[in-house]
């Protein structure tokens, strides 16, 4: 059996601290048993591997957000989407990686599941046993459904046939509708009929892929899925796939599911009432994170969430949570935070001059032995003050050793490139008619081919951070 974690959405229920690159199973708001911040794909990542499923688990995400993977995981079987655009496109894509690049048999067993439930250790002991359920039922396809613990319309509804119940230890039922976020009232008969939470759990042979994939008349390869994947119907793999399928079953689940997407669910798993610099007087169920280098008081508040960071400030009452992502949309940009394989950066300020020239300044922090790639800008210079650590700088065929109280300037058209011999941190000041991230060209991504292209056209000269070098310049503070 192999298992499919779906790494999208941008989260924005979670704004401010969740953007297009930091997605919500990003946010290091979890706890470890030591108290150690983790992550909802951490934690995830963690339970898999105590599962005994971790070797056969692939996660498909964008290439955004690679780098954010690795550095909280490590290397993982990694799908790459070409864009966001929904569960069935996401879960096609998938499958065809799976019996095209895997070279997997259509009779090998997929279940595709979110990264970022917040489960116990019995929700994957459930998630091995939907391939015998498979098996047993004969069905085309097998849902995990959870048993509801309250009327809520937060979440689809996952109808069974009235009476049924198979002849097996397991329990599994046979699906007969489907209810997408009842009201109320519905959300309570439906309980009472014995009806299940959908938690987006799918489990179904490749083979059954295939055929659907082939009645569209889409591509089996991968390459060639992935190059038609901005054609795909951005719908998700429920309505597409699942509600028009003849035979499903569903395998109840009773454990602990939750699905942490708004920041009344989250802040209940937050063990911290306080994160960051500040403090709380007189609060009462107040959670308080603060990312910004400038202390932050609340007092007084009541069931209250309030959120700082480089991409705005919240101050919201957790049960109005929710409507976030309905109010934040005029104020979205580019992210402000970004967590990478290398280190991360955060955007202190962003200003454009009478003159219409922007001016972008960023603090950075790279990680020992980490850098960043080889690369020019057209449309803006760059001013790196070094600030703490020590490491080394490449422009133009020249290596530059640098430390705390370097300034290093970078000219437009000027290959560039930085490493971190210890952890180094720098503020990093963009100026120039357009401070954009496409405004970028990289040649070499690794330190040792800069090194070997270096070593060619400069004769790799090594000079200390007081030599001024043409077209760019190192100085000491």
């Amino acid at each position: 059996m192999k298992l499919v974690l779906l790494s999208g959405g941008s989260g924005k229920r979670l704004w401010p601290m969740s953007n297009d690159i930091r997605s919500k199973q990003f946010l290091r708001v979890l706890s470890t048993e030591v108290g150690e911040p983790m992550s909802m794909l951490q934690r995830v990542w963690t339970q898999l591997d105590e599962a005994g499923l971790r070797e056969n688990a692939y996660i498909c995400a964008s290439r955004a957000q690679l780098d954010v993977i690795e550095a909280q995981i490590g290397q993982a079987s990694f799908i790459e989407e070409p864009e966001r655009r929904d569960t069935f496109p996401a879960i096609s894509l998938a499958t065809a990686y799976l019996w095209d690049v895997e070279m997997a048999p259509d009779d090998d067993i997929v279940v595709i599941m979110p990264i970022d439930p917040y489960v116990d250790s019995e929700f994957f002991s459930n998630i091995k046993v939907l391939s015998q359920v498979l098996v047993e039922s004969e069905a085309e396809m097998v849902l995990m459904g959870v048993q509801p613990t309250e009327p809520s319309s937060k979440f689809g509804y996952i109808c069974v046939e009235p009476g049924f119940q198979a002849d097996s230890a397991r329990g599994w039922k046979r699906v007969s509708s489907f209810v997408e976020k009842p009201v109320r009232d519905v959300a309570e008969q439906l309980a009472a009929e014995g009806s299940l939470w959908n938690c987006g759990v799918f489990c179904f042979r490749l083979g059954y892929m295939k055929g659907v994939l082939n009645a569209r008349g889409l591509p089996l390869s991968y390459r060639k899925l992935s190059e038609a994947f901005s054609s795909l119907p951005k719908r998700s793999f429920d309505y597409e796939v699942v509600e028009k399928a003849s035979s499903i079953v569903v395998h109840p689940f009773s454990g602990l599911w939750t699905d942490l997407g708004t920041w009344g669910s989250l802040s209940q798993r937050i063990t911290d009432r306080f994160i960051g610099k500040g403090r709380q007087f007189r609060c009462e169920d107040t959670h308080v994170i603060n990312e910004l280098g400038i202390p932050l008081l609340a007092i007084g508040l009541r069931d209250a969430i309030v959120v700082a960071t480089p991409d705005g400030v919240l101050v919201a009452d957790k049960e109005m949570s929710p409507h976030i992502k309905e109010l934040v949309a005029p104020f979205e940009g580019r992210p402000m935070f970004e967590e990478r394989l290398w280190g991360m950066y955060r955007v202190m300020d962003y200003q454009e001059l009478s003159d219409g020239t922007e001016v972008l300044t960023r603090w950075i922090e790279l990680l020992p032995g980490h850098n960043l790639s080889y690369h020019k800008h057209e449309r803006r210079a760059e001013m790196w003050t070094i600030l703490e650590g020590s490491g080394e700088v490449a422009v133009d065929g020249r290596l530059v050793q640098v430390a705390a109280g370097d300034v290093v300037r970078i000219y437009p058209e000027q290959w560039h490139a930085i490493r971190a011999q210890d952890k180094l941190a720098f503020i990093e000041v963009q100026r120039g008619s357009e401070v954009v991230e496409h405004d970028i060209v990289r040649r070499f991504h690794t330190w040792a081919e800069i090194i070997d292209y270096l070593a060619v056209v400069g004769g790799l000269r090594s000079v200390d951070a007081a030599v001024s070098m043409k077209a760019g310049s190192v100085s000491s503070a």
